[in-house]
């Protein structure tokens, strides 16, 4: 059946009040990775994990830190972050809302696999800042520095070392990244550990990957190669070797070279560097293989 004219006119105007949805949403997106940095600053999943796993908002204000005329808008922001599945909440008494910990806000708390040092990294202006001139960077000619050099002028293991407060944040975060995901990778893809007898993390910062995978799998001889002021602050209460040097200098000897995300950051020739010292490295062995848990 033919659309009247009226009807056409209304689903045109729909359709363009779905578009402009859809720009808002892309617009005002950020307004949810900044709810959930202020939720992290405030500690409000610690306040809501010490009261059982669940808190009134009068509960929670007792855990953290604010001025009591922020209250009202302390109320807004838990709408923010329950709505977007970082919080639950459901009334209680009084009509008093109750808010609860999610899948998602389980992982903010605790000593076990908890993100949070990674995601305040993450979610910190250093990084943040990175991606403002995105634009004003795809307008320069390739080899390009990557946005975050071009934002800062120095690659992100650079800042770490010149900036100490960036450092210590890094690290945090860095640690905090890879015992969670090497808890996964250890328990899903163990079996690619299997047939291997030592292995060397390049770049592995304090070896949070590398001492998850000693711990899982005792018969891996496990060494960390990282700079020298890294290998310094490196914990000394493990197995895990802790090698001084230079990634696109030389790679200690391994028949198993494990990368994160260090191919990330640099240029292809720089990776292209990397990955023949890490191929040096394992036929030196007599072979064997290179792993890499991010894509």
């Amino acid at each position: 059946m033919a659309l009247s004219k009226k009807q056409h006119t209304s689903t045109d105007q729909q359709a363009v009040l779905d578009a402009q949805l859809l720009l808002w949403h892309h617009t005002m997106g950020y307004v949810k990775s900044m709810a959930l940095k202020a939720a992290l600053d405030l500690s409000i999943p610690d306040a809501v994990h010490q009261h059982g796993g669940s808190a009134t908002l009068p509960q929670i204000v007792t855990k953290v830190t604010l001025h009591p005329s922020k209250i009202p808008c302390l109320r807004r922001l838990m709408r923010v972050l329950t709505l977007t599945g970082v919080f639950s909440v459901h009334a209680g008494g009084d009509d008093e809302p109750v808010y609860g910990l999610t899948p998602a806000s389980r992982l903010l708390v605790g000593s076990g696999m908890n993100v949070t040092p990674f995601l305040t990294l993450m979610l910190g202006t250093v990084f943040v800042s990175s991606l403002f001139d995105l634009g004003e960077w795809f307008r320069h000619e390739l080899p390009d520095p990557s946005p975050f050099k071009f934002a800062h002028g120095r690659h992100i293991w650079d800042l770490a070392d010149h900036d100490a407060s960036f450092g210590k944040l890094f690290d945090d975060g860095m640690v905090a990244d890879s015992s969670f995901i090497m808890d996964v990778v250890v328990k899903e893809c163990g079996d690619v550990f299997q047939g291997i007898s030592s292995l060397v993390d390049v770049a592995g910062g304090l070896g949070g990957a590398t001492q998850t995978i000693a711990k899982a799998f005792p018969h891996v001889e496990c060494s960390v190669l990282d700079l020298p002021h890294v290998v310094a602050n490196a914990p000394t209460d493990t197995d895990v070797k802790y090698i001084a040097g230079d990634m696109f200098e030389s790679i200690p000897s391994a028949n198993s070279v494990f990368l994160k995300w260090i191919l990330h950051d640099w240029s292809d020739a720089e990776c292209v560097k990397i990955l023949k010292n890490c191929k040096k490295a394992i036929a030196s062995q007599g072979g064997g293989k290179a792993l890499r848990p991010y894509t």
